[in-house]
């Protein structure tokens, strides 16, 4: 089976467009001139027009008389100060005050903290008197600009998701309780929070499924036993914003976490049923790596269990690093195991040793996109120098049929190789899905959809390949 998305291809797409362009002018065309979509019912406009930014939605009405005072019902809206030319903060007062629905689904703010502090608290207590249910709110870092939501902010019956960007600011949580009694997704970026705020507002969260916790600075252990419903951890770091260093998550099923060379201790993730890991690096940074093998190895300790397992290409090289210096890997009760990843070397042995460690495993999936913020060669062949690793037995036949290959250099041949390299060290296979994302415009891989079904044949598997084009010309 093979599924080919034309995603980006320039010729395709203009001739795709051009057909829809026509079908579209036919529909909306009549032959007494009346614009039959302005007969669509209002529920169904509010709809598109809530896909919009709000001052883009309010341009419509010079569409038609119809279509002039549609968007004031709309149940979502939309303010972003960060794009060119964003509504200024007079017009968004005007834009609330004509503004006339009772029930408000959606609503989201990018603020600018020099120009819009005065009306920021006007604008999130709009919201939250029209019982919003989802609320976005990012404030731009301004130099020494602060702001902190009002008191009256953490205590909504009608939040349901709530996402909340900072730049580095303290939260600043009120003297009451925190109750947010509906909300069941909560996320969170670039905040300082400690255990106690972190407590608070989870303690005033009871429904709460999901968290995310996404380069949020001061708090150092997370824990997660008090909260029987958090199901969903998204957690990620950098060398710049540790995050939390131990987690203590008895109930969460899923768990993504995007590593640091920093510590992190997974205490208790023991109901966890899906997990994906990886490693932020930045080039700027020295390589680790003896530490970074033995906090990967450590969390794969407690992965043991899992069903289902996502591994990044800088956890990937870090298995490869512990493999090559023939340090253990444990082994796995994966039964689906996805692979994020470039075909590279660098990445072979790591793989190899993890199919090999998992017996039980029925679903392989491979995604292989361009990827930036990877670990470079010259430091793991660095590091592997100092460990007295010989080059000429570093790596093995199997992983050098891919030495010195790029992304955009790979051809039909290398992802049929990497495919055949992979089914050969699994034996419980059934099924391998392959996505592939193409860096340039000739990167066709015209001839894998035909060796596919040979190596479906010959290994007895069920096997799916996605190929998407580039989003650019190149």
């Amino acid at each position: 089976m093979v599924d080919e998305c034309e995603n980006g291809d320039g010729a395709t797409a203009a001739r795709r467009y051009s057909h829809q362009d026509h079908k579209t002018k036919e529909a909306g065309d009549s032959s007494d001139g009346v614009d039959s979509i302005s007969f669509l019912p209002d529920v169904i406009l509010q709809s598109i027009l809530s896909s919009l930014p709000t001052e883009i939605a309010i341009k419509t009405s010079i569409l038609s008389k119809r279509w002039r005072h549609v968007w004031s019902d709309t149940p979502c809206l939309s303010f972003d100060w960060i794009r060119p030319h964003g509504p200024k903060g007079d017009i968004i007062n005007k834009i609330l005050g004509r503004y006339k629905a009772r029930k408000m689904i959606s609503f989201k703010l990018n603020a600018n903290l020099q120009d819009d502090i005065p009306y920021i608290d006007r604008w999130i207590e709009f919201a939250m008197s029209r019982n919003v249910e989802n609320m976005s709110l990012v404030f731009g870092y301004d130099g020494d600009h602060k702001y902190h939501v009002p008191d009256s902010f953490y205590i909504s019956n009608s939040f349901k998701q709530l996402s909340v960007k900072y730049s580095f600011i303290d939260l600043k949580l009120p003297s009451f309780p925190v109750s947010w009694t509906s909300l069941k997704i909560l996320y969170l970026k670039s905040c300082k929070l400690s255990e106690e705020c972190m407590d608070k507002i989870l303690s005033g969260c009871p429904v709460l499924e999901s968290l995310t916790l996404d380069f949020c600075d001061k708090l150092l252990v997370l824990d997660l036993s008090k909260y029987l419903r958090l199901r969903t951890l998204v957690i990620k770091r950098n060398i710049w914003v540790p995050g939390p260093t131990q987690i203590i998550a008895p109930h969460i099923h899923y768990l993504s976490l995007t590593n640091s060379q920093l510590p992190c201790t997974l205490v208790d993730v023991s109901s966890l049923k899906e997990a994906r890991m990886e490693i932020c690096f930045c080039a700027l940074e020295d390589l680790e790596a003896d530490f970074l093998q033995t906090m990967v190895l450590r969390m794969l300790e407690k992965l043991q269990h899992v069903d289902k397992l996502t591994f990044g290409e800088n956890f990937l090289t870090v298995l490869t690093l512990a493999e090559l210096r023939s340090i253990p890997i444990p082994r796995f009760k994966v039964k689906d195991l996805t692979l994020e990843t470039m075909i590279s070397q660098y990445v072979i042995p790591g793989i190899v040793r993890v199919l090999q460690n998992s017996p039980e495993l029925k679903k392989l999936t491979t995604i292989h996109r361009m990827m930036f913020g990877t670990i470079t060669k010259n430091k793991i062949d660095t590091y592997l120098d100092l460990q007295g690793v010989k080059k000429d037995q570093r790596w093995s036949l199997e992983a050098r049929v891919f030495e010195n290959l790029k992304h955009w250099d790979v051809e039909s041949r290398h992802v049929a190789s990497f495919m055949e390299l992979m089914l050969k060290k699994t034996k419980t296979l059934e099924k391998m899905v392959v996505w592939f994302y193409s860096y340039r415009k000739g990167q066709t891989l015209e001839e894998l959809p035909e060796m596919v079904p040979v190596l479906a044949d010959k290994n007895n598997v069920s096997i799916v390949l996605h190929l998407f084009k580039p989003n650019h010309r190149v």
